[in-house]
Order: structure tokens, then C-alpha cells, then sequence
């Protein structure tokens, strides 16, 4: 993927004798085959793994303070970041990105959470009201590559979150004919509005609201049925333009 060229060009070496970019490969390595926090890493993640001898370092690389002190520097390469992984995927999988999937998640703040400015008392997907959430919100490929995400406060409305997502992917991406994935209770019919604009050909495909499904349900129910392709059934219905 090229990212180990990525990241060794911008975080540089770290203090001592150990390259920011071997404790971020620790980091990453260790997230996907035993995914754990940071201090679990720190505790016994290291010393039970054969990292040490891959990355051709000692315990230091493992050091809590230095692992806390990589994700910080990370955070200001975000944005750049997306760029060389859209085009990798576009040049090894011929990745197409003219349909997108959109969506939120939370993710609960173990504590007080005192300095972390956007974890707030919201609604909690995971069930946490004991603790506050912090709002993600994640743009996908059909294929599952991430092309954005943006970390919200905890007490962020889902509904408010989508005009922003689409300003964040126009502006390295430009304003192409694609389409948007999501479910009905993300946009707004501001929104909506918005993306049938003709000048930005933005097309979307959305969950109905329950109060129009109980508008329009008789109506449906006596459409024929067409089938568009194998196993895919659809009924067409027009209503003010859609």
C-alpha cells in the first residue's frame, strides 16, 4: 500500500534510537492481529509477540508514553493521508468511487473523559449511557475502502452531520456523478434539496421515513413488481420529482 514510504517520510525518527514509524508499525500490527488499548500493548502486547525481532528493536518501542505520543503526531497527516490510499486502490483493485457509503458510529469514553473536549452525553450505540460517546461518522467504496471520517462530539445529531461529510469529499474530489448510500435518518430534506441541486449531480439512495412510508404505503402496495436483475425485484413510484 505504500504506506510504510508515507509515514517514514513524515514522522521521522523519534527520541533515542527508535523511528516514529516503527512504533506506528507496533501499533498497527498489533491493532489487527490482537486489538487491544495502548497499555495493554505496553503491559504485555510486546513481550508476547515476535514484533521486537521484526521491527529489529527493543521494549522502547513499546513504551506507553511514546505509543500515546505516536497517535498525536499522526493526527495532522489525516487529511493527506487519503489522497495516495485513494490512488493505490484505484491503481491495484481498479476501485471505482462513484457510489459511496455513508454512516455513523460511536464509541464510548472509558472514565470522566474531562480532557477530551468532544466526548458529551449523547445517545450511545454501543449502550453506554454510564459513559460519554464520541460521534464517528465514515465514508466507504462499495468495496469497504474509506475515502473520509471526521471524529464528532458525543451529543452530534446524525441528521446534522451530512452536509459537512459532503463538503469534506468535494473538495479534494471535486463534484462528480455519484452516488450516496445512507439510512433514513442521516439526511435532512434540506439536504436532500440540496443534492438533487442539477449543477452538482449528486445522487443518493436513502431509507424512507416512517411517516411517508405510512403516506404512501397503499399506493406501493399496488405497483407491479419488475425485476431489474437476478434475485432484484423493484417497484418504481414518482413523487415530486424522486
Amino acid at each position: 500500500m505504500g504506506l510504510s514510504e508515507f509515514w517514514e517520510e513524515r514522522l521521522g525518527e523519534g527520541r533515542g534510537e527508535v523511528p516514529w514509524a516503527k512504533v506506528l508499525e507496533l501499533w498497527v500490527v498489533s491493532r489487527l492481529v490482537t486489538p487491544g488499548s495502548e497499555f495493554r500493548l505496553h503491559r504485555e502486547g510486546f513481550d508476547q509477540s515476535a514484533m521486537g525481532d521484526l521491527l529489529g528493536t527493543g521494549f522502547a518501542v513499546a513504551e506507553k508514553d511514546r505509543l500515546y505520543r505516536c497517535l498525536d503526531r499522526l493526527l495532522e497527516y489525516k487529511a493527506g493521508l487519503f489522497d495516495p490510499l485513494r490512488q493505490r486502490w484505484q491503481d491495484l483493485f481498479q476501485a471505482p468511487f462513484d457510489v459511496l457509503l455513508y454512516d455513523l458510529t460511536s464509541t464510548s469514553i472509558e472514565g470522566e473523559g474531562k480532557e477530551i473536549p468532544k466526548a458529551k452525553h449523547g445517545y450511545s450505540r454501543d449502550h453506554r449511557s454510564d459513559c460519554r460517546p464520541g460521534v464517528i461518522a465514515l465514508l466507504l467504496t462499495l468495496e469497504g475502502f474509506p475515502l473520509a471520517y471526521e471524529v464528532m462530539e458525543g451529543n452530534t445529531s446524525d441528521r446534522t452531520t451530512l452536509r459537512g461529510s459532503l463538503a469534506k469529499i468535494e473538495v479534494p474530489y471535486g463534484r462528480a456523478r455519484r452516488v450516496g448510500v445512507m439510512d433514513r435518518g442521516i439526511p435532512t430534506e434540506e439536504v436532500l434539496t440540496e443534492m438533487r441541486d442539477p449543477e452538482r449531480e449528486v445522487f443518493y439512495l436513502a431509507g424512507t421515513p416512517r411517516g411517508k412510508i405510512q403516506q404512501f404505503e397503499k399506493q406501493w402496495l399496488e405497483l407491479p413488481w419488475q425485476k431489474v436483475r437476478e434475485s432484484v425485484e423493484v417497484k418504481l413510484f414518482a413523487e415530486a420529482g424522486e
